[in-house]
């Protein structure tokens, strides 16, 4: 079984084919699915989209791009949305230095009040960090954001940095991306930390595995991302996805 920890599903890339690529996926390996909201729109979908299949759950939350929408209003219809019985998360929610340089203090704001909102709910957090690794680091830190769990969605960083964030009560997100022959770094985290602080995770429509690198991405994919991780951790794909799976029900508190 495998459990895909973050997903668009709710994007305009799936809206084509998005009944039947689910009904491709309820036939395959993938048992559950977290859709994720990146704004109070998106987050709406999640819920609407966990609530039509019994296979995804959501997760609300502002991503850095739309921070501004992170005021008092914002948060309150985040609360609320939160008390859906479908929202296992707040997220995706952080740091984005690599599309916005001009506004650190702003995202560093948005990314604590929702930080505190989800210590409020006893929810885990999905934090997204490109290009921002420190601050991410001492916010986490200094707000002890790791008490209710959470992940480093679409890992980037060195494995130092991994290490920092499971001594914090995060687990390390792992997709697409691990395949690719230039993923370094990754590629050396995944063999330096314990897969049991390791989750699946397709960043789906983004970021497909090779051999479908640029092309849109889904969860039936994530075998390949299994074969990969298993390779680095000198294991077997069903190892692999019996932890990864279990990981990811501890992460987000299902049963």
């Amino acid at each position: 079984m495998i459990f895909d920890t973050h997903a668009h599903y709710d994007d305009d890339a799936f809206d084509e084919d998005r009944e039947e690529l689910i009904k491709a996926i309820l036939e395959s390996d993938i048992k559950r699915i977290v859709n994720v909201g990146a704004n109070l729109k998106t987050s709406q979908n999640s819920i609407d989209l966990a609530n039509k299949y019994d296979l995804f759950y959501a997760a609300v939350g502002v991503h850095p791009d739309d921070c501004d929408e992170v005021d008092d209003a914002g948060i309150e219809k985040l609360r609320e949305m939160s008390r859906e019985k479908r929202v296992v998360a707040i997220g995706e929610i952080g740091l984005d230095y690599y599309w916005h340089k001009d506004n650190p203090d702003i995202q560093k704001n948005a990314f604590k009040r929702q930080i505190e909102l989800a210590k409020e709910l006893s929810l885990p957090i999905i934090v997204h960090s490109r290009e921002a690794a420190r601050d991410t680091m001492d916010i986490l830190t200094e707000t002890n954001a790791g008490v209710n769990s959470g992940v480093v969605h679409c890992f980037s960083y060195s494995p130092e940095i991994a290490l920092e964030a499971i001594k914090l009560g995060f687990y390390v997100g792992v997709g697409g991306v691990v395949t690719f022959k230039n993923a370094k770094k990754l590629k050396e985290t995944v063999e330096r930390i314990p897969l049991e602080k390791i989750v699946l995770e397709t960043d789906c429509p983004y970021l497909a595995p090779v051999p479908f690198r640029a092309k849109r991405n889904s969860s039936l994919y994530l075998e390949y991302v299994v074969e990969e991780i298993a390779m680095l951790k000198q294991t077997d794909p069903e190892t692999v996805k019996e932890i990864t799976y279990k990981n990811a029900l501890d992460m987000y508190k299902l049963s």
